[in-house]
């Protein structure tokens, strides 16, 4: 091994953000650099890492709904201070047995100052390390802000001071940082735009006849998905393609009863599950689409080019996912139902407007994986070999 990196990702509600730590943690790999993954919230469902990875689960802590206003712990307890002493235990101990040239810390400070307890802590370990390593921040092509100038201020000071680069996993030509944080030129020095994290390795195996000429209905993780779930089976019983088999995906995090009630009231023809490793190859031989519009949903729908219709988690100040699905509507992409306007007969003629259209197509970067691997084994092999221009 050539190197060693450490990344810290925390997802609260849905899966996209490990999901996407543990691809790029994959990329990584892959450049022979030695890799400890430090996660934070529920462990997903399926295999984590696929090549060679140390990965140490801390305490998982999740939002308790969808608001984020309240963080729990193991058995939906509240986090209180012994939990937050022994996560930050350890991850500095796994900092300390990694040794790291690299920190790569998803989110944060964009996002995560709830996890300040741990990460100020991992950060100063870093600062006093010496040789110290590089530290990158890791965000996605969207970010949540809130309406606060002082918070933008904060990021921006934060950035400056302890982070080398800011890996964005966008396309700039299609979402520039600036569309959701409008201060993104003041820290333009550290920006590195290396394009979306998608899917390199198709899944193979499984039942491949599983959503050939499907209507299949996702919603990710599943925690937020109940209302979308219950109108797409609402407009099911109403006689949308009722020809058709309807597949629904329900997410490892949908609660138990959410799932139950769905189950006892599936029509003939409707199948419920909870996750299938294989759905990006599933998209590709499905007759519409209908999912949330997360990072991973939109790319998976991107690369299988179905006929798709999005209805973006838009609960309280959450804008990521619509902004990204009214950028792709107004291409012609896909469909797009606000949460807000969603009922079984609005969904229904969006179904039917997404087929008569067909498959929609978009040129975006996607090697954004490979690429950010090789800017992180530059970073510790020849740290004056990266700059804003190599994104």
């Amino acid at each position: 091994m050539s190197g060693s990196v450490l990344f810290y990702v925390q997802h609260l509600l849905g899966i996209g953000h490990v999901r996407r730590a543990f691809r790029l943690a994959d990329a990584v790999a892959r450049e022979g650099i030695a890799v400890t993954l430090v996660s934070g919230g529920e462990p997903p469902p399926g295999p984590i890492c696929e090549q060679s990875a140390r990965i140490v689960q801390l305490a998982p802590v999740r939002a308790r709904d969808a608001s984020f206003k309240e963080l729990v712990g193991p058995r939906g307890r509240p986090i209180d201070e012994k939990l937050r002493e022994a996560r930050r235990g350890a991850l500095l101990a796994a900092f300390e047995a990694a040794r790291p040239d690299a920190v790569v810390i998803e989110a944060f400070p964009f996002g995560r100052r709830a996890f300040r307890f741990e990460l100020e802590p991992l950060i100063e370990a870093a600062r006093l390390r010496r040789p110290r390593p590089g530290m990158l921040c890791s965000v996605r092509d969207i970010v949540v802000m809130p309406d606060d100038p002082r918070r933008s201020r904060e990021i921006i000071d934060r950035v400056r001071t302890d982070f080398d680069f800011v890996f964005v996993h966008g396309d700039p030509g299609f979402i520039p940082l600036e569309a959701s944080f409008s201060a993104a030129s003041e820290i333009a020095d550290r920006l590195i735009y290396t394009g979306y994290i998608s899917e390199t390795n198709p899944i193979g195996g499984g039942d491949e006849t599983a959503g050939v000429d499907e209507v299949l209905v996702s919603v990710g993780g599943g925690a937020v998905g109940t209302t979308l779930l219950s109108t797409a089976l609402e407009a099911r019983r109403r006689g949308c393609l009722a020809g058709l088999t309807w597949r629904l995906l329900a997410g490892p995090n949908l609660p138990q009863q959410a799932f139950g009630i769905l189950a006892g009231a599936l029509p003939e023809g409707v199948v419920l599950e909870r996750y299938r490793r294989e759905f990006p190859q599933m998209l590709r031989r499905c007759r519409v689409s209908v999912s949330q519009a997360g990072y991973n949903t939109v790319l998976d729908l991107l690369a299988a080019r179905a006929p798709a219709v999005v209805v973006p988690f838009a609960s309280e100040r959450e804008t990521e996912q619509r902004l990204r699905a009214e950028r792709l509507a107004a291409r012609g992409v896909l469909e797009l139902v606000p949460e807000t306007d969603l009922t079984p007969v609005r969904l229904a003629r969006a179904i039917e407007r997404a087929i008569e259209r067909g498959p929609g197509a978009i040129s975006v970067d996607i090697g954004g994986a490979r690429r950010s691997a090789r800017l992180i084994a530059n970073l510790i092999r020849d740290p004056a070999s990266v700059t804003t221009r190599a994104g």
